[in-house]
């Protein structure tokens, strides 16, 4: 059975190697593309803070996943679902506007910005509790 520490390593791994891909396509591809656009330096400055967050948050998950061999509980899963959706809704919001997605995204990507304050909250409580 997988731990909840070892699931969170996999998670951090995947989530910083996207992070990274994503960050390096848009430093390259993207930047290209948008170069052109009327608004291109706006939909960069989007992909530029998705790819920060997104990055961020992947390292959060790796302290997370330290954090769960010391200590178990809903608050190591709560800090969990904050930042992998959280940086999911987040990111994914601003890469996709970035690309050429409809703009009503950016009414969604706050909710990604709450879900990562939440995460960041339960991470506290669960290391109070346990550290």
């Amino acid at each position: 059975m997988l731990s909840v520490a070892r699931l969170l390593f996999v998670l951090a791994g995947i989530q910083g190697t996207l992070a990274v891909a994503l960050g390096a396509f848009g430093a390259h591809w993207v930047r290209g593309r948008l170069a052109e656009a009327a608004d291109g330096a706006r939909r960069l400055e989007w992909w530029e803070t998705a790819a920060q967050y997104h990055l961020v948050h992947a390292l959060a998950l790796g302290v997370l996943a330290a954090l769960a061999t010391r200590a178990s509980g809903g608050w190591i899963i709560a800090s969990a679902v904050g930042f992998g959706a959280g940086a999911l809704v987040f990111a994914g919001t601003l890469y996709a506007m970035a690309l050429g997605a409809p703009r009503w995204l950016g009414a969604i990507t706050p909710l990604g910005g709450l879900l990562l304050i939440l995460g960041w909250a339960a991470l506290a409580v669960a290391a109070w509790k346990s550290v």
